[in-house]
């Protein structure tokens, strides 16, 4: 019984189990800070370079494939080795963004088929939910550039499930290209869907 009162009120080795319980929980909220510190700073970044870029494109002397290089190379200095990818839709007016061509939608169910007859407005050869072409378009078109960015983090975080995973950032902005010339016309072709 005396040796159980004596193990009962000696101490040593507090402090040990004490940090080590502490320092879990330090480093999991200090890890979770500066991973959530350089996502910020990396979607601020993006979105930065994704308007700039957008600009730059808009333009008649605008290279899309520079333009995309110099987003990739910003973006790397906050979050080496990421892998950016870059998209454009455009369309001829802010009213068609999202808009699908136009059709005879005879049975009312939202998509044309069993022969329904459309406009091939973008001059694709197939009806589209959305009149969009892929490309940076051409004079006054609308564009929407989109970024998208996966990285590994700077400060994995190994306490919590997902803490080391690939993390994912989006930017996008839309842009009307300079009138640089007379914009082309909306397709007038018609077809028949299947």
């Amino acid at each position: 019984m005396i040796a159980v009162r004596a193990f009962l009120r000696d101490d040593r080795g507090t402090t040990v189990l004490e940090f080590g319980l502490t320092v879990t929980i330090f480093m999991t909220l200090l890890l979770g800070l500066f991973d959530i510190g350089q996502m910020a700073y990396t979607k601020s970044i993006l979105t930065g370079a994704a308007q700039e870029a957008a600009r730059a494109s808009s333009l008649e002397t605008g290279d899309t494939a520079e333009a995309d290089a110099k987003i990739t190379e910003i973006v790397r200095t906050v979050a080496p080795g990421a892998n950016v990818t870059a998209s454009r839709v455009s369309y001829f007016d802010f009213n068609d963004i999202g808009r699908p061509e136009a059709w005879n939608d005879e049975d009312a169910d939202g998509t044309c088929d069993d022969g329904e007859t459309y406009t091939d407005e973008n001059g694709n050869g197939q009806w589209d939910d959305d009149v969009g072409t892929s490309g940076n378009g051409g004079a006054s078109d609308v564009v929407i550039y989109e970024v998208d960015v996966s990285y590994d983090p700077l400060f994995p975080n190994p306490f919590l499930p997902g803490g080391s995973s690939e993390r994912m950032l989006t930017a996008s902005a839309v842009k009307k290209n300079q009138p640089f010339a007379d914009q082309d016309k909306y397709g007038s072709s018609a077809g028949s869907c299947e």
